[in-house]
């Protein structure tokens, strides 16, 4: 069964939402039939990384409210991160464009981690502070996860994997997708936002009963076979 989660790095309910899917898929009876794929969103293209300003900073130049009422948001997001277990550290992350991030997210999802990355990836950007658009630091991040630094040096010194990102997002336009997280069970049901761990929950259930309509378990009559080892009976 497929779950499709478009996300950004930058997003801190992305982050909530992650962690809310997975409690819920722990408790999920088939888990392991469930495939998730990442699917890249910026939310701001056109952020321009600026290391000499914080994420409080940015958000009160950008935002037009005070540095009071950006504490208090800020406040309210890491209480709701602190009860999905993670510690953010959102006045002092860096106000980073996500385009190369994103470009690693690709090459870590060719080679069947994508869901490693996008953990240090948030992890590094909301807890450790870190500047996600600099290439030491994601090649740093990548081989924390077996990725080959050399490799992914190279990859985020060219266009590559440009491409596959811009191709999610106009995925992500063409079913009306406006904001992340945003996660989309078997083509069949959808959920935006980071919501409860049992709504993601009933949405998982809801879809293994569509994916199984759709993949019907074979019924067999058994009989007198010969098995792959050469044994027959």
């Amino acid at each position: 069964m497929l779950v499709k989660i478009w996300s950004d790095v930058r997003c801190p309910f992305c982050y909530i939402g992650k962690k809310k899917f997975e409690a819920a898929l722990e408790k999920f009876p088939q888990k392991d039939q469930v495939v998730v794929e990442w699917k890249s969103f910026q939310l701001d293209p056109t952020l321009k990384t600026d290391t000499s300003l914080s994420t409080l900073d940015y958000f009160v130049k950008t935002k037009g409210v005070s540095e009071e009422q950006a504490r208090q948001m800020f406040s309210g997001a890491t209480q709701m991160a602190r009860e999905a277990g993670i510690d953010f550290n959102l006045e002092d992350s860096v106000p980073a464009n996500s385009f190369m991030a994103h470009r690693l997210i690709q090459l870590a999802k060719s080679k069947d981690l994508g869901n490693e990355i996008e953990e240090v990836l948030f992890k590094a950007h909301f807890e450790e502070a870190k500047n996600i658009d600099d290439i030491k630091v994601l090649v740093q991040v990548a081989t924390s996860i077996g990725l080959n630094a050399e490799e992914v040096e190279n990859t985020l010194k060219s266009d590559a994997f440009a491409y596959e990102v811009k191709q999610d997002e106009m995925e992500a336009r063409n079913i009306g997708v406006s904001g992340v997280p945003f996660f989309v069970f078997e083509d069949k049901y959808a959920v935006s936002g980071a919501q409860s761990s049992e709504a993601f929950l009933q949405n998982l259930e809801k879809s293994w009963e569509e994916y199984l309509r759709k993949n019907p378990k074979l019924e067999i009559s058994e009989g007198d076979s010969c098995a792959t080892d050469g044994t027959c009976n």
